[in-house]
Parts: structure tokens; C-alpha cells; sequence
């Protein structure tokens, strides 16, 4: 019997049935649409949880934490093999306040090299970068935190308002315990504007200064503190290596050398290993609704095998070998798998895109909060890994299930069944 023989053959006894295939079709699909649907929340959920941990965020950062970092050490750092930059950010530890044009405010300084900070993109949303140690970067909110001092008793003070570039303010320092400032003044230009913080609720007060202006305001602060311990600034390192695949290899050769370190890469790491876990109890729950489809499958195919009995009786009087019998039946329970997949996939890409559409919807009517549909937040995605996955998973089942009523039809003996009235 030729191949195109053999597929009339099917689809001729499949027509014969239409209800009872079309119902095992419907179960079929709906155990593999369900499969997929579910995994699809999985992928969901981590390429949301991926971009929120990227977002705005160098991928090749690293960061280096030590208690004798110094700069002897960065300088060492940044001769390193794939690093492209080390940015060693300074904050005071001291109490600290900033006047400017009468209004006054509490502004954290921190000093940086600019040089290494512009390798790695430091943004501004206007001015420039500072050239020397009297020039500094405001943080975007650097304004909202000048208060007109007659007004801080008031439900709401008033604040600076205007452009900031080009402005001069005062900056002091002075110790939390005497709750006094030293005397000095350090007079500052503001030639930038730092850009905002990705996230609504990071407030940006920092001063921005070059690390030129450290050797001043440690003589500042000696004049006024015998403690040798006392430390005037602390800080942290950021190691940049030149592209991703090296933040592993940098990393590593810290680790070695004693430094406690992390990067972004070892948070998506475990990330990825929690959610190949999660994805996988996914699967092998929609599976299960597969398994369910199956004994529909099984049932079919036995009745068929019963139906056709005097078929297989006279088939097998005219020569036709078990294998071809039992290649037949299987030929229908793959179908039946191949169809109920096709649509399950389409079906599955439906719901997927509607529910990425409709979610974010009706998220926001429950909370009452109107921001939270427009946030990217993704609540399912089908990549062509899982539709390959699930309908691999499906067709085995659907072969697996009619490969036992098969071989019952290879069994069959040729008198009883031509005997079988028809």
C-alpha cells in the first residue's frame, strides 16, 4: 500500500466519526493550549523580573566592596585585563549644608573622577561635566531640597525654583554631635544637572565633585577633629568590564584576590536557575492536562480498532503485514495529535496576546491605581522553545496512546474477524 494509500485510508475512517474525532481533537487541544498558556507565565514573569533588574542598569558593573580600598588600589584595578573603567565614588561622612541665594539645604557631597565616570556614560540632563575642583553636578533634585528658611515651619515650605546652571552656592560641614558647622566656607559653581533616577521614588540630593576638591576638605575637617580614626569620607568601587562576556572572568579574578564582590550577572544567574526550575514545574503540570487528553485518545483509537475489525480481517487475507496495520492506527492518533496541537498553538498565542493587553487593565481597576497599566509588566510570552516543547509532549502522548490500541489490531485472527458480520 503506497503512502498516499495509506493516508485515504485514514482520512476516510476519520470522516466516518466526525463527532467522536472532533471531541478528541477539543481535548487534545485544550490539554496542550493549557500547557502552554501556563508556561507562557512563567517566561512571562521572568523576562518582566529581567528588565526590571536591567533597567537603567549597566550590565557589565561590578561591584567591589572592601574596608582598605584605597586609591592605590583602584589605580591597580583599572590596569586590570578587560576592565574599561573603575569609578570610585567618595561620600561625606559629616553633617553638611549648601546655601544659595538664601535658601538652604541638606546635600550629600560625593567626589568622583569625571574621567572614569564619563566611560561609563554618567548622564546629564543639562550642562556639562566639571573641570575643576570649584565646579560641580547636581542631582536633579538637588533644588527641591533648598528651602527658604522663613517658610519651614509652613505645611509647605518654599522652595528654589529657576535654573541652576551657572549658580554659585556655599557648601559647609560640621560635626552631628555639636549640631554647629565648621566656620570655612567652600564656595562652588553648579555647571550640571544630573539626570533623573530611573525609579519615581529615588531622590537625588547628591552633590557631584571632583575628587581634586578632597585634599581641601580634609584640611578643613583635621582642623576641627584630633580623632585619627575619624574618617572624613567613605566609599564604594565599581569595576566596569569592557563588554558582559567578561564581568564573569573580572569577577572571578577579584574573588580570588579577596574581594567581596557582585554584579548584575550573578543575580541574573540565580535568577535564571530559579525560573528554569519554576518553568519546568509549569510543563510538567500542563503535561498532566495532556495525560488526561490521552485517555481520550486511547479510548478512540480502541473503538476504532473494535469498528474495524472485519477491515483488519480482510486486510490481512490479502497480504497486508502487521507493521502496516499497526503503522495506520498510528498514522490517526498522530493526526489527532498534530491537529489538536496546531490549534492549540493558535489558540494559546490568542489568549497570550490578550492577556498581556487586558491584565494590566483590570490590575489597575482592582488597586485603583491608574500608573500600573501603563508599567511594562508582561504577563505572558511564547517563545518558539515552548511551542516546540509542547508539541513535541503532545504528539508523543497522542502516538503513545493509540500505540497500544495498534498493536491490538496487528493481533486480531483473520477467520474471527472475517466471521464478524459487518
Amino acid at each position: 500500500m503506497q503512502v498516499n494509500d495509506q493516508i485515504d485510508f485514514v482520512r476516510q475512517h476519520i470522516k466516518k466519526n466526525k463527532l467522536r474525532v472532533f471531541m478528541t481533537i477539543l481535548a487534545a487541544t485544550m490539554g496542550t493550549a493549557f500547557l502552554i498558556v501556563l508556561a507562557s507565565v512563567g517566561f512571562g514573569i521572568h523576562d518582566t523580573l529581567r528588565n526590571e533588574i536591567l533597567d537603567n542598569r549597566l550590565v557589565n558593573q561590578i561591584e567591589v566592596y572592601s574596608s582598605e580600598m584605597n586609591q592605590v588600589k583602584v589605580e591597580d584595578l583599572k590596569k586590570r585585563e578587560h576592565v574599561k573603567a573603575v569609578v570610585f565614588r567618595q561620600s561625606v561622612s559629616i553633617n553638611q549644608q549648601s546655601e544659595l541665594d538664601g535658601f538652604i539645604g541638606s546635600h550629600n557631597m560625593t567626589v568622583t573622577e569625571f574621567q572614569e565616570e564619563a566611560k561609563v556614560g554618567f548622564a546629564l540632563q543639562e550642562g556639562r561635566m566639571p573641570e575643576n575642583e570649584s565646579e560641580v553636578v547636581v542631582g536633579s533634585h538637588f533644588a527641591e531640597n533648598l528651602i527658604e528658611p522663613n517658610t519651614v515651619e509652613e505645611a509647605e515650605p518654599s522652595t528654589y525654583k529657576g535654573s541652576l546652571i551657572g549658580k554659585q552656592f556655599t557648601y559647609k560641614m560640621g560635626l552631628y554631635e555639636e549640631k554647629e558647622l565648621f566656620p570655612e566656607e567652600t564656595t562652588l559653581t553648579i555647571v550640571g544637572v544630573a539626570k533623573e533616577p530611573a525609579k519615581d521614588w529615588i531622590m537625588d540630593f547628591n552633590i557631584y565633585a571632583d575628587s581634586a576638591i578632597m585634599p581641601d576638605l580634609t584640611t578643613i575637617f583635621t582642623s576641627h577633629v584630633d580623632d585619627e580614626n575619624s574618617e572624613l569620607f567613605y566609599g564604594n568601587v565599581n569595576v566596569y568590564a569592557k563588554n558582559l562576556e567578561n564581568v564573569t572572568a573580572v569577577s572571578k579574578a577579584l574573588k580570588d584576590e579577596g574581594y567581596s564582590v557582585y554584579s548584575i550577572a550573578d543575580q541574573l544567574e540565580q535568577l535564571d536557575v530559579f525560573f528554569l526550575a519554576f518553568k519546568a514545574g509549569l510543563v510538567f503540570v500542563g503535561t498532566i492536562a495532556i495525560l488526561i487528553a490521552s485517555i481520550g485518545i486511547f479510548n478512540t483509537m480502541t473503538m476504532a480498532v473494535t469498528e474495524r475489525t472485519r477491515e483488519i480481517g480482510v486486510m490481512k487475507a490479502i497480504g497486508a503485514s502487521p507493521k502496516l496495520i499497526q503503522r495506520l492506527f498510528l498514522m490517526e492518533s498522530a493526526w489527532i495529535g498534530i491537529i489538536g496541537t496546531i490549534i492549540a498553538v493558535i489558540i494559546s498565542y490568542g489568549v497570550s496576546f490578550i492577556a498581556n493587553m487586558v491584565l494590566p487593565i483590570i490590575v489597575s481597576a482592582a488597586l485603583g491605581d491608574e500608573e500600573i497599566a501603563s508599567l511594562d509588566i508582561t504577563f505572558s510570552i511564547i517563545p518558539w522553545q515552548l511551542v516546540i516543547i509542547a508539541s513535541a509532549i503532545s504528539i508523543t502522548v497522542a502516538m503513545i496512546s493509540g500505540w497500544r490500541p495498534a498493536r491490538k489490531a496487528t493481533k486480531i485472527d483473520v477467520i474471527q474477524a472475517l466471521r464478524q458480520e459487518i
